[in-house]
C-alpha cells in the first residue's frame, strides 16, 4: 500500500514562536499562510506542518499523489481505493472520502495508541 508523501502536522500554540524554533533546526519556510495560522516547512526531504488553532492534536499526514515537493505523480494509488483497501482490513475509519468523487478528498483513522492520521489528497 503506497500512502504517499508524508509529513507531521503540528498543532502548536505560537506559530511564530514554532517557526522560530524550527527555523534554528534548519527548517525554512515552503509553503502556507502565517497570517491564516498555517505554515509547512522543510528540512532536506523532511517536511512538518505548523498548524495554530487548526487541531487539537499532531497529525501523521500522507498525500496520496504528490512527491516530496508537492508535484503531482504520473502513478498513485486514489485516496478512494486507499480507504477501500483499509476498510477491508477492519481497519475503523474516523471520516471517509465520498467515493462516488473523484479528484482531491481525505479520510482520517487512529492507530491503537490514538494518533491521528490523515489521508489527504490533493490531486
Amino acid at each position: 500500500m503506497q500512502l504517499g508523501n508524508f509529513s507531521v502536522s503540528l498543532a502548536v500554540k505560537d506559530i511564530a514562536a514554532s517557526r522560530a524554533f524550527y527555523e534554528k533546526l534548519g527548517f525554512a519556510v515552503w509553503g502556507g499562510n502565517q497570517e491564516q495560522n498555517w505554515l509547512i516547512l522543510k528540512n532536506g526531504s523532511t517536511v512538518i506542518g505548523l498548524f495554530q488553532g487548526m487541531f487539537k492534536d499532531n497529525i501523521l499526514t500522507f498525500n496520496p499523489g504528490w512527491d516530496g515537493d508537492a508535484r503531482e505523480l504520473p502513478a498513485f494509488t486514489d485516496v478512494r481505493e486507499l480507504q477501500r483497501q483499509l476498510k477491508a482490513q477492519g481497519v475503523a475509519l474516523a471520516s471517509e472520502a465520498d467515493e462516488a468523487t473523484s479528484g482531491p478528498a481525505s479520510f482520517m483513522l487512529a492507530d491503537p495508541d490514538g494518533n491521528q492520521i490523515l489521508i489527504d489528497q490533493h490531486v
